[in-house]
């Protein structure tokens, strides 16, 4: 399986937004730093399609060293934000696992991991990259909002055993985005070329944008979720 059931917890207590018929594929969406799942939850009703299930967990509150240590939701510690700042490797590691969880308990449930898409803002949008990456079983994607690729020095090499090297992956950035820049975000969308295959992976930007979501980016998640059909219409997720 894809992980362990560590974050039985971290699903009891996310938001939950139901198939409107039966349940045959899943969202797993995660917030940004100082953030919840509630936000994102009223976005993914917006976009709902009738028989996806969309499920946005609270990350744990923990010290983060990037805010003067302060207590907030964050799924790991962050200590920059810069390509060269040095990362929580084993904050990162414990956090996928516990997002691979859910995704093994979806899978125990009837919805099979090649039919789970993971998306994330900023931080959540990072360790949605990270969790796809290092997973064995196949998912259905990634949509990846204004973040990055944690511990990129450690690929490819980190995916030898992925099950995802063909998996289609939406990165959306804002060009005016002052903590996450544009540029962090063309970077990443490059190392990700060398990782799955690279007719699979879309980059948009846009102007104007900071730091944040807008209708547009909502827009094209729901519309790019039309657009995966060449790729995720094999696994019937559409």
């Amino acid at each position: 399986m894809c992980g362990n059931n560590m974050s039985l917890p971290l699903l009891a207590e996310a938001v939950t937004v139901s198939g409107t018929e039966k349940e045959t594929a899943a969202v797993i969406f995660l917030h940004g730093l100082g953030d919840s799942g509630h936000g994102w939850a009223d976005a993914m009703t917006a976009i709902q399609l009738p028989h996806v299930k969309y499920i946005c967990p609270h990350a744990p509150r923990i010290p983060v060293t990037l805010n003067m240590k302060m207590t907030m939701p964050s799924w790991f510690d962050l200590m920059g934000l810069s390509p060269d700042s040095p990362e929580d490797e084993a904050g990162i590691k414990r956090a996928a696992e516990n997002i691979k969880a859910i995704i093994d308990h979806e899978a125990k449930n009837g919805i099979p991991a090649n039919r789970v898409l993971l998306g994330g803002f900023s931080q959540g949008g990072a360790l949605s990259l990270y969790t796809a990456l290092t997973c064995q079983q196949q998912l259905a994607g990634v949509v990846a909002l204004s973040c990055w690729l944690p511990l990129h020095k450690s690929f490819p090499q980190a995916a030898s055993a992925s099950g995802n090297r063909d998996m289609p992956i939406l990165q959306c950035h804002g060009e005016m985005d002052p903590m996450i820049p544009v540029q962090f975000g063309a970077m990443t969308a490059e190392k990700l070329k060398v990782i799955v295959n690279p007719q699979k992976i879309i980059f948009r930007t846009y102007p104007g944008l900071m730091h944040s979501s807008c209708p547009q980016v909502k827009g094209d998640f729901g519309c790019n979720m039309h657009e995966y059909q060449c790729s995720m219409c094999v696994n019937g997720f559409l």
